[in-house]
Order: C-alpha cells, then structure tokens, then sequence
C-alpha cells in the first residue's frame, strides 16, 4: 500500500469523463522530501489517456459554456464546500509530497477554498460582463465575452494546489472545460483535486486530470483541441511552450513564471520590520516561491548594521518535517536535485563575492538545507539570467535610491519587488521607476492577495496576470453591431425597388 493512502481514496489514475482510469508503472515516482525512502505516488503517463481527457473535455464544452454564469456558479460552492471539508487531508498530502511545513501546507489548502470565494466577488465578475454602447446613426454596439474552450492546466510543485486552482476556478466559472497536468513531483496532490472535483459533482469531461512528464505536457500544450494553456513554472519550460505555439497563434498562453525579486532597504526604514520581512521572504517555502526575495539591496549608511542582523535571522530559522512536531518554519527541497541545484549556485557564486552564510545540508535523512547568503560587489543584468530556486540569498549596497533602482531594475525578469523605507517620496519615486509587476511598501516580495492581478515582465510572465486578472485570460471579446434604423444608403449605390422584387 502506498503511503499515500492515508489521503488518496483511489491507486494512482487519472481522471477524465468523470470516471478515474488506473496506471501501471513507474516512470513517474514522487517520494516525501523528509523521508525519500517513503514512496507516496508512481504511475507511467499513458499518451492515450491524456488524448481521451481533450475528447472528454471538447465533448463537454458545448453544454458546459452554454449554461448560465450562475449555474456554474452553484458547481463551484460545491467546490469549495467539498475542499473546505477536505482541507485537512489535502494539507497532508502537500506536506508529504513536496515537504511543506505544517502551517503552509494548512495555509494553502485554506486558499484553494478561499480562491472560489474572491473569484465569484462582483468586482472581479465585472471586468468581463460586457458593456453597451451608442455606436452612431441608430447603431447599439456591445461587447460580451466568450470562453475559449478547453484550458491545458500546467501545475507546478511549490503550490501544487493553490496555483493550478488559481487557474482552474476562472476558467470553469466562465464556462471553460479543463486538462490539468499536475507537476510531475506533485502527482498525488493532483490526484487528490480529481478526487475532490469528483466528490463536487462536476459534469464528466469538464474537469480532467492527466499526470505526466514534459512530454504529456507537450503534447497538451500543442494539441489541436486545445483552446488554451495556462501555465506556471520555469522560464526554460515557459519558452518552449511559447515556441511550440509559434504557428498558431489564436491559442491562449498565459505563462506565470520565475522571478529574481529585489528587496531594498534605505536608511529611513523601520530596520526590525525589514529584517524580519527580508529573511521571511527570502526563505519562505524552503525558497521555492517565485515570489521569494533573491537580491537584498541595502543603503550603504546602514549595511553594517543590518547585514548582520539577516545573517543572525537567517541562521536561527528552525529546519524540520512537517511531522516532527515542532513549529518549523522551513522544510526540505522537493528533491535531492533541488539541493544540488542550489549548492551548485552557491559555489559559482561564491566565487563571484563573499560568501557570509553558507548553505549546508543537514545530518539528517531529507532534503534539508540551512539558508545560505552571500554578499556581492553589484547586481547586473549579465549576472542575473537563472533563479536560483531554494534558500539562497544574495546581497549588494547602494549609494542611495536612485542607485537602489537602477540594481533593482538589473534583472531579466520582473515578477515582484520591496522597498523598505518611511519616506513617502522615496516610496513614490520606488513605485513610479521599478519595473515590477507586484511592488510593494514595507512588505517582502514573497506574499501576493488573490484580489489583486499576479504576474510580471521579461522573463517572469507574457502579461496575462493571474490572480484576480486571470478572469480575463480564460475568456475573449467580441464585438457586435447591431442596427435597428432603416440602412443609410451610401453615395453612389443605386438602389431601386425592382431589385427587391
């Protein structure tokens, strides 16, 4: 029996039409991050089950968009309802899956609830309720909105829940039929939304789940019945989605991406909040939130100062399983490749700058690592191309803010930013220069409201916010005229009454 059977009521399937289908195999193993010899889901993708999940799906959009918003509606409350309910098991599956700590894996199964609730919100509902218009000469112009059809979920592993979800509630409000491919590490979290999605009582066929490696994500990606692809994870795999679709460009792409996020801290700040918030951003998730502070940026005035404090936060943050029964704030990486990924940056790293706290796995069974830190001359765009994705931190000094700016701007990507200060102007020239898309005042980078729009630039995201914007990716306008005034003959036509005869 796996041990995931304490939260999974099926053997490792997939889902679609309504109806669960098994897998054999083991090409696809997830194992607990605490305690890798635990095995917690294994299956072999099956192509033909990822075909069967579009058809499904494609058969189910005619009946599903033709219902009422509000009719949707009532399926969604079951959504919630059953996930409320099952919020406990859902949790345990994140911790054991992906190693979060006890009180974020609480947290995130809490929000995939709470995501129904904002999304049906009147305001959020009212960016695409259409609108109507005098259009001259008689003529009423109107714009509705209109589903795309079947949306190929992409989900990641840091939020295997929540994120995807994020996704998932829009587009099935607005009467879109959906594919989810879960991470490949977060097979049975993915598992556990069909079986929950099951228990709501959706039609067959408009909410599906296929798992799969990069190749069934591919295959989704580029399938001729697939309307739309929304997509969260890493800048490489988001490329590749963006060059496989080169050729049809009436799909929907929404990419949600990495991020290299600058925190800065001037003078003026209330330097313990600032501490206290960098050092929560920076290694929040075991630093595998895209959202997470990656350069710390300080004001040269103060740098001795606070640097030190962040070392000593950094170092007294408590490491443990989410069953170890103590109050941790971080866990393991998801893998022992994530663990090498981040020793390995650090070595480059710290050849490149001063290394102050070094990153060192635990002895003990898991994929622990304590937060590492090191301290650079300058950040540039030429040292900025790849996110570091675990519990590292890297720090530089500015002259002042103008300069704070100009490294903070020094980045390929553009997901989200902080600026520590008390000084309104300093605020208001912060959020006028940096180019973010989620900036924030005396808050860390890493920590976004569901009602509000997420996402960013360059690299980050291809201007498709999720978040309370992800209503306007899962839908499209149309434009209509109508005319109820006898037509206005034009110059030069010749209209006699015998043509009509």
């Amino acid at each position: 029996m796996l041990a995931s059977g304490a939260f999974l009521s099926h053997q490792p399937c997939d889902y679609f039409d309504g109806a669960f289908h098994p897998l054999q195999g083991d090409e696809i193993v997830t194992r607990d991050p605490a305690q890798p010899t635990r095995v917690v889901w294994t299956g072999t993708p099956n192509f033909d089950h990822a075909q069967r999940a579009v058809d499904a799906a494609r058969r189910a959009f005619p009946a599903w968009s033709a219902r009422t918003v509000e009719e949707r509606r009532i399926f969604l409350e079951r959504w919630r309802e059953v996930c409320v309910r099952h919020a406990a098991r859902l949790a345990a599956a994140i911790s054991r899956e992906v190693g979060k700590v006890k009180w974020e894996a609480e947290l995130e199964a809490k929000i995939v609830a709470e995501k129904v609730t904002i999304t049906l919100e009147d305001r959020v509902l009212a960016r695409v309720t259409g609108f109507s218009v005098e259009a001259g000469a008689g003529k009423t112009g109107i714009c509705s909105f209109r589903p795309h059809g079947v949306m190929a979920v992409l989900g990641p592993f840091n939020f295997p829940a929540h994120l995807p979800n994020g996704h998932i509630v829009p587009a099935l409000l607005l009467g879109n039929t959906i594919v989810f491919k879960p991470s490949e590490k977060a097979a049975a979290v993915g598992q556990l939304m069909a079986e929950l999605a099951h228990e709501a009582g959706f039609p067959p066929g408009v909410f599906n789940v296929v798992q799969g490696t990069a190749a069934i994500a591919a295959r989704l990606s580029t399938h001729r019945n697939v309307d739309g692809v929304l997509f969260t994870g890493s800048f490489p795999v988001g490329r590749r989605i963006l060059e496989a679709n080169l050729d049809t460009p009436g799909r929907l792409i929404a990419l949600e991406m990495g991020g290299s996020n600058p925190a800065v801290v001037l003078q003026s700040a209330d330097l313990r909040r600032a501490a206290i918030e960098c050092v929560r951003a920076a290694f929040a998730t075991t630093g595998q939130r895209c959202t997470c502070t990656r350069r710390l940026i300080v004001e040269d005035s103060i740098a001795d100062h606070f640097i030190p404090t962040i070392l000593k936060l950094a170092s007294n943050l408590v490491i443990a399983a989410a069953d170890d029964g103590v109050p941790a704030f971080m866990g393991p990486l998801v893998t022992s490749g994530a663990r090498e990924a981040v020793l390995t940056a650090q070595q480059t790293l710290a050849s490149q700058g001063r290394l102050l706290l070094e990153a060192t796995p635990l002895t003990r069974e898991g994929h622990f690592l304590s937060p590492g830190v090191v301290e650079v001359d300058r950040f540039t765009r030429s040292s900025d191309e790849s996110e570091v994705f675990g519990p590292f931190l890297q720090i530089s000094r500015a002259r002042d803010l103008d300069d704070a700016i100009e490294q903070s701007n020094a980045t390929n990507f553009g997901l989200a930013a902080s600026l520590f200060s008390s000084n309104e102007s300093q605020w208001e020239q912060f959020r006028a220069e940096c180019r973010a898309g989620c900036v924030n005042w005396n808050t860390g980078t890493a920590g976004a409201s569901s009602k509000l729009p997420f996402g960013g630039l360059g690299r980050s995201g291809n201007h498709r916010p999720a978040g309370a914007f992800a209503v306007d990716a899962v839908v499209y306008p149309v434009a209509t005229m109508i005319d109820r005034a006898d037509p206005i003959i034009p110059q030069g036509m010749c209209v006699d009454a015998r043509f009509f005869a």
